[in-house]
């Protein structure tokens, strides 16, 4: 019990020596300060804008943010992923997106705000314009990395099976990068609330970020100092909900890995099966240590390799 409770506290120290510094500090040294306020101040300011329901309020701020960053977020994924993907799967195609992926990525997405703003002014569209223009290189690059990491033995068995690029994709290749898939979507997560606050201080008169800068150009620290709290928070709960999301889909997609695995090896068996038997009648030992020398490791299983099958079947002919 008492081990427990320690490891409940033990991530709570630093902060609270932190809050207990910057509060002593703000009442002493800093208190005709307009930059700093306490930390019970900035409590209580965080309490007042709770209250509050008008305009610029912490729930339409924090709704405006959280919508422009999922939907900036979104966007990117999907593009970057399914083009990820592609690249990952296709030597020629990576060789010829190359040089555009490395011109185009180390642009700042903050330095696009201006051309956001020409052409879809303000709002909610130049803001996820932006964010879906930050979360797309690195998710690109991380998908891309992580399909050219696909064990080869799992994409000759989907050959051998006559899979569809299509069900090549979803059922081999989507599930074996699904562990690095969610690191890459929570690093996106973070880009993505990240970028969406600085849009909102820098262009965007709207959500979380606008508040902190009108509570700045205000002179009033104390909810300045809140609203960074509550960001930060907000960013917490975020990454934290990300994570179970990510064990959770991980234990689910475990159990259909190993059976959609087993299927495959089971079908990939029988034809192996099939032609061995088809070929018995007129081998002989060469025949026999010839057709031996063909299985290959496909999952650590002695499986007929698909190659050999193949010439086989054209022998056959």
């Amino acid at each position: 019990m008492l081990a427990r409770a320690l490891r409940f506290i033990r991530p709570w120290v630093f902060p609270a020596v932190l809050m207990g510094a910057l509060e002593i500090y703000a009442r002493t040294v800093g208190r005709d300060s307009d930059a700093i306020a306490p930390p019970s101040l900035a409590l209580l300011a965080f309490g007042r804008a709770l209250l509050s329901t008008g305009e610029g309020s912490i729930a339409q701020a924090t709704a405006f943010t959280l919508g422009s960053a999922g939907a900036g977020l979104l966007m990117g994924a999907l593009l970057g992923i399914a083009i990820g993907i592609v690249l990952g799967l296709s030597r020629r195609a990576a060789h010829m997106g190359f040089l555009t992926v490395e011109v185009f990525r180390p642009i700042p997405s903050v330095a696009l705000i201006p051309l956001a703003m020409l052409v879809f002014g303000f709002g909610f569209r130049m803001e996820i314009s932006v964010v879906a223009f930050a979360c797309f290189w690195p998710l690109l690059i991380l998908t891309q990395a992580a399909v050219q990491q696909v064990e080869p033995g799992l994409l000759e068995v989907s050959q051998a099976l006559g899979l569809s690029p299509l069900a090549r994709t979803t059922k081999i290749v989507l599930p074996a990068v699904l562990p690095r898939l969610f690191v890459a979507l929570r690093l996106g997560v973070a880009i993505a609330l990240v970028v969406a606050v600085t849009v909102e201080i820098a262009a965007n008169p709207s959500g979380m970020g606008y508040a902190l800068m009108i509570s700045q150009q205000s002179l009033a620290p104390d909810l300045m100092l809140a609203w960074l709290f509550w960001i930060g928070i907000v960013g917490f709960l975020i990454n934290a909900l990300a994570l179970r999301l990510q064990r959770w889909v991980a234990g689910k997609m475990g159990d259909v890995v190993e059976l959609e695995s087993v299927d495959a090896l089971a079908v990939s068996g029988r034809a192996g099966g099939a032609g061995r038997a088809g070929g018995s009648g007129g081998a002989g030992p060469s025949g026999g240590g010839s057709e031996t020398g063909q299985t290959s490791e496909v999952l650590g299983t002695g499986l007929p390799h698909p190659a050999g099958r193949a010439r086989r079947a054209g022998d056959a002919r």
